[in-house]
């Protein structure tokens, strides 16, 4: 999902040297990854009122701002550093529509189908697809897809924020230790517990067996 990291290193060390070509290059080549980590993060209710397109952008813009300090100091990889700036963003944004204006945002309803309301959730769909299949297995594959989703959904935000880390982002268990400050043997462990949650969800659907 992210860039080459050697690539990335590359441009990091000519932005240090001030080519600012490099700084446009470096962040252009995370954009599309960084979309869609806002994307999947984005709650479905806001995702009709805010433009994950317009957050990537402010999550751009403050990147170059501080682009300067991170080569200076970097204590985390490119990606896990832009990626937090986005979750920041998120957080800010949810908090300004989901609390200053609760009700007008939970009254809108979506005129989609509730379990594809959320556009996010096509895009890890997405990810899920199998162009070979024959038409009844895609059918199939369809339906576990949809209710696998809709688990996804009945997770609390820790454990599914670590289960996209993991298996829609394709970070490595060293890396969602770095991404969370927290020790590698606690992020495998999360991790196992939010894959048993998931699978304990899934089991109350008796049609997935």
């Amino acid at each position: 999902m992210w860039p080459d990291t050697d690539e990335t290193k590359q441009l990091l060390r000519d932005a240090g040297d001030g080519n600012g070509d490099a700084v446009n290059r470096l962040l252009e080549r995370h954009r599309q990854s960084l979309r869609r980590v806002v994307q999947m993060r984005l709650d479905r209710a806001l995702a009709g009122r805010v433009d994950a397109s317009d957050i990537v952008q402010d999550v751009m813009l403050e990147a170059s701002r501080r682009l300067g300090d991170f080569i200076d100091d970097a204590r985390l990889p490119f990606h896990l550093w832009l990626r937090q700036l986005a979750k920041d963003r998120i957080i800010d944004m949810h908090r300004r529509h989901r609390v200053a204006q609760r009700r007008s945002v939970d009254r809108e309803q979506s005129l989609a189908a509730p379990e594809f309301a959320d556009r996010s959730s096509m895009d890890l769909a997405a990810q899920l697809r199998d162009h070979e299949l024959t038409p009844a297995a895609e059918n199939i594959r369809r339906e576990l897809e949809r209710r696998f989703l809709t688990a996804l959904d009945e997770l609390d935000d820790d454990d599914r924020d670590i289960v996209l880390m993991r298996h829609y982002e394709h970070l490595g268990n060293s890396e969602v230790a770095a991404a969370l400050d927290i020790s590698s043997a606690a992020a495998g462990m999360r991790h196992l517990r939010a894959l048993r949650k998931l699978r304990d969800i899934l089991g109350d659907h008796p049609s997935l067996s």
